[in-house]
Parts: C-alpha cells; sequence; structure tokens
C-alpha cells in the first residue's frame, strides 16, 4: 500500500462520519475547500468515485460506504494505539467530547470548571449539548451524561450524582396570592407550567408517589397557561411567581437554599435515578476519561439535596 494515502483515507473517514465537509472541516481545524481538493485527489488516485455531491447535500456512493466500513474500525484501533502511547506519561491530556443535556452540564459541569482545569491543565472540555439521548460514538463524543432512566443497556455508566426526586415549587409571592396545595388534586386550583419534550414532543405529565414509604408512582396531568421546552425559562417564569413547575430538585436547589422558591407536596415526591456518566466502554480507557469519571463522582459526594 503507498502510505502517502493514509492522510487521505482518514479525512475521508472523517467526511464520512460527519456527512459533512464542513463539519469535518472544522473538526481537523482545515478550510472546507482544501478537503474538498484533498478528496477528489483521493478518488483521482483510486479511479473510483467515493461521495456524491450537491450544493446542499453529500452522501457515500456504494464504493465508498464499502471503503467506510473497512476502514472505520481500522483507524479507531489506531486512534487506541495512539491514546495508549500518549497515557504512558502519566498526565491526562487531550480533548473530551462530552455529549450533555444543558441541565446537566449547567448543574454539574459549570460549577466546578476552573477547579477541573487547575487539577487538569492539560485537559480541554468540548460540551456538546442534546436534550434526546445520543450515540456517543456516531457522533464522535468520547462520554455523556444523561439521567440513569434514559441509558441504554448497552454502555457502562457511573452514578454522578445521588438519586434525584421530582420537586413541585414556586415562588413564595404565588403562594401568598394562590395559596398551597396539599395534594396533587389540589393542582388543579393552580397554574402549571408545563414542559415539552424536544425530542418526542409530548407534554410532561407531573410525576408523583403515592403517600407512605413504598406509594406506588402515578402521574397527573395539569394544565396552565405557559408550554414551553427551555428547562431554563421555566424556571424563570416559576421565579417570576408565574406559576408552580415540577423540575429535578438539582435543577432548582440552588433557588431553594436562597428562599427564591418554595418546595410542596413533598409527602407525594417522586423519586428516580441520578445522572450517570455513560461510556462505550472500561477497555483501554484513556487517562483523560478517568480523569473525568474519578472527578464527577468526587463531586457527587459533595451534592446536598433539600
Amino acid at each position: 500500500m503507498n502510505p502517502s494515502l493514509l492522510p487521505s483515507l482518514a479525512w475521508f473517514v472523517h467526511v464520512a462520519q460527519h456527512r459533512s465537509f464542513t463539519k469535518a472541516a472544522e473538526e481537523m481545524g482545515i478550510t472546507r475547500a482544501a478537503l474538498s481538493q484533498n478528496l477528489k485527489a483521493l478518488e483521482k488516485q483510486l479511479g473510483v468515485a467515493l461521495l456524491y455531491r450537491t450544493t446542499r447535500d453529500m452522501s457515500l456512493t456504494e464504493a465508498g460506504q464499502q471503503l467506510f466500513d473497512a476502514l472505520q474500525p481500522a483507524l479507531g484501533n489506531i486512534q487506541n494505539a495512539v491514546r495508549s502511547v500518549g497515557d504512558a506519561s502519566g498526565t491526562p491530556s487531550g480533548l473530551i467530547r462530552l455529549n450533555t443535556s444543558r441541565m446537566a452540564a449547567k448543574a454539574l459541569i459549570e460549577p466546578h470548571l476552573a477547579e477541573f482545569y487547575t487539577r487538569y491543565p492539560k485537559l480541554r472540555l468540548e460540551l456538546v449539548m442534546a436534550e434526546p439521548l445520543s450515540n456517543i460514538v456516531a457522533d464522535g463524543c468520547d462520554a455523556g451524561i444523561r439521567l440513569g432512566r434514559s441509558l441504554a443497556e448497552h454502555v457502562v455508566a457511573v452514578p454522578i450524582t445521588p438519586t434525584l426526586s421530582m420537586a413541585v415549587v414556586g415562588a413564595p409571592a404565588y403562594f401568598a396570592r394562590h395559596g398551597v396545595p396539599t395534594t396533587p388534586d389540589d393542582l388543579v386550583h393552580h397554574n402549571c407550567i408545563n414542559y415539552r419534550y424536544s425530542g418526542s414532543g409530548a407534554v410532561h405529565d407531573w410525576d408523583f408517589n403515592e403517600r407512605g414509604k413504598h406509594g406506588q408512582h402515578f402521574t397527573q396531568a395539569v394544565t396552565g397557561n405557559l408550554i414551553t421546552n427551555d428547562d431554563e425559562g421555566m424556571t424563570r417564569a416559576a421565579l417570576n411567581g408565574l406559576g408552580l413547575i415540577q423540575n429535578i430538585d438539582i435543577a432548582v436547589q440552588r433557588y431553594l437554599t436562597e428562599g427564591r422558591l418554595v418546595r410542596v407536596l413533598r409527602e407525594f415526591t417522586h423519586t428516580q435515578a441520578g445522572f450517570y456518566l455513560y461510556v462505550p466502554t472500561r477497555e483501554q480507557m484513556p487517562s483523560k476519561m478517568r480523569a473525568l469519571m474519578d472527578f464527577l463522582v468526587e463531586k457527587r459526594e459533595e451534592i446536598v439535596l433539600g
């Protein structure tokens, strides 16, 4: 094999993974034009078309798909070998692409960034915000953070928060005007701000457990004058006294501590699995991923929920 083909073959795999010259060029730090010309030269050397191109779209030819299927696992093995060599230094370094929801990023990552970089100055983080659960391998990410109830069975997952609960909260001013609900049935008399899931488009039915230590879980539809798919916007509406919201306790804990929100219906609280860091496999885990995992597990012990 001609060794001069190797860089072009690697670039081809990047393009095929992203199905986009623009995204592949941005990731590799080169211009789109340079990447396109390189791929044209590769096609000329191989004597076969690898890509279908239009002004807006790009797809693989049959030959391109066959080449991609053969190259992708081979380049993955090369990447693992390079990582293993780099890890021999014992100093975590490099880029970690972390797929996460905005809520998890705000509550679990952003407050600790200064400490993380002080401890690991050679590491870089790229936070890829995606609300629906993502295939981290297909999206070119190293790891992801999601609620335990959302995780696929085949991933390796490590808990990075305690068990969480669904908190019904409102501003003191709201309760002064409208009173305090004592059972979920009372919510029919309250303005409840609804959240619509971006992925499914469904409106969140509020989660409760029946009274008692082993109360059964049930859901209840609520109504109000605002529906949003923005978690932070929903919380801001509650802070402004517009109505009640139900959110994961970790997302509103700061406002509860400050007294800007008040929690109600505690006797009917529904608990659920917390957030997990998930990775494709533990085999040959790079030191950079081990460093991130150990750091987040350490921070889990510092989380106090009320």
